[in-house]
């Protein structure tokens, strides 16, 4: 695993930074007024790792209606609000990008001036700038492969020696679709029990549990 990889893509929410977690105990609550009720760990497994945008377009399905006047502006100001309060790195992953020796870079669904700013916030964006990725770059968000086909372009790396590390299904279905290796990282606040087998299901090789795992398979 050490020298077969040319490019380690992470993807951000929920594997470098715990704003998965935030973000989806705020909209479970939001969206409990309008009559879906859902645990944060439900609400992840159903929605993480889609652009903002195809998350409230399922919203507005599993709802039976569009969503109201101001809904998607208010949620996302409750959920800016909490990052700027309690925004953090994972535990770990601060360790593995400071030895990691491989190319890496971000590909993520979040906006490009947020996903920058959550990094930056964290103290993370050193270890990756210029090479943070994101779906608003490209035609279509995950589960599509586009954005992790734009990384490895822009990186120059050959997707089929590209390694992704994601944390939910739509990741992990954007990764094999490229034609990439993924594992998953199934350590967040905001995981189900079961989302183990359900990412190996997806596509992915393996799982991890905690950044120290990750440090183990690169001999760190």
């Amino acid at each position: 695993m050490n020298d077969s990889y040319e490019l380690i893509i992470f993807d951000c929410d929920g594997v470098l930074i715990n704003s998965e977690e935030l973000a989806s105990e705020v909209c479970v609550t939001a969206v409990a007024e309008l009559g879906l009720h859902l645990t944060p760990q439900q609400y992840a497994d159903r929605y993480a790792g889609n652009p903002v945008a195809e998350i409230w377009k399922r919203v507005a399905h599993d709802i039976g209606r569009e969503l109201p006047e101001g809904f998607r502006e208010r949620v996302d100001q409750l959920v800016r609000k909490r990052f700027e309060t309690e925004l953090s790195p994972i535990e770990g992953v601060a360790d593995v990008l400071t030895a990691l020796d491989h190319p890496r870079c971000v590909a993520s669904s979040t906006q490009l001036p947020l996903l920058k700013a959550n990094l930056e916030r964290v103290g993370l964006i050193q270890h990756f700038d210029p090479h943070v990725f994101s779906g608003s770059q490209v035609k279509r968000g995950k589960p599509a492969p586009d954005v992790f086909l734009y990384a490895a372009s822009q990186m120059g790396a050959d997707p089929a020696h590209c390694l992704v590390i994601e944390d939910s299904l739509a990741g992990v279905t954007a990764a094999r679709r490229a034609g990439m290796h993924v594992i998953g990282f199934t350590g967040g606040g905001h995981i189900s029990h079961d989302l183990d087998s359900r990412l190996k299901t997806a596509g992915a090789f393996d799982t991890f549990k905690s950044m120290h795992d990750l440090s183990r398979r690169f001999g760190r």
